[in-house]
């Protein structure tokens, strides 16, 4: 199970504050999204994001990203 470093925390964060993009990577497929909140249930970490363009919801469970960063 990857663990997401302080830096990538950091951006995630900074990006729901900012409300700006990020890029997620998860199981080889990139997902760039805004991401709207970062929560607990049932002992995981979840994000609620948004497609950028289609307005679409998306749930993304932190324990299974394999990387963060922030789409400038």
């Amino acid at each position: 199970m990857p663990q997401l470093t302080t830096a990538q925390y950091d951006a995630l964060e900074g990006a729901i504050i900012a409300g700006t993009r990020v890029a997620i990577w998860r199981r080889g497929t990139e997902y760039v999204v805004i991401p709207k909140r970062l929560y607990l249930a049932g002992g995981r970490e979840i994000v609620e994001a948004t497609h950028p363009t289609t307005g679409h919801r998306l749930t993304l469970f932190v324990d299974e990203m394999d990387a963060v960063e922030a789409v400038r």
